[in-house]
């Protein structure tokens, strides 16, 4: 499978859409990378472009938080996304 030509410049954006039909498909498909996306966006970045399916990236414009403190975690966010990644490269054939 060759996925060219998506630049997606916030895959972790919470905003995502997908048909049924096509999540079905998704979700019987879900072995392939396994159950490892506590977060979801990568289970459906991933699968979607597995299964040739169109990604559109549609930016979306953030403001400064004006109360509270975020929940995140960065560190720990960040190496298990890391670790999402080597995963689906290897699965793909990337690395």
């Amino acid at each position: 499978m060759l996925v060219r030509d998506i630049r997606l410049k916030d895959s972790l954006c919470a905003t995502k859409a997908i048909s049924r039909q096509n999540y079905q498909k998704l979700a019987a498909n879900r072995d392939f990378f396994g159950d490892i996306d506590p977060f979801g966006d990568f289970d459906l970045l991933f699968g979607a472009a597995k299964l040739g399916l169109k990604i559109t990236d549609i930016p979306v414009r953030y403001f400064p938080r004006t109360y509270g403190k975020s929940n995140i975690s960065h560190i720990q966010g960040g190496l298990i996304l890391l670790k999402m990644c080597f995963h689906a490269a290897k699965k793909i054939k990337f690395i």
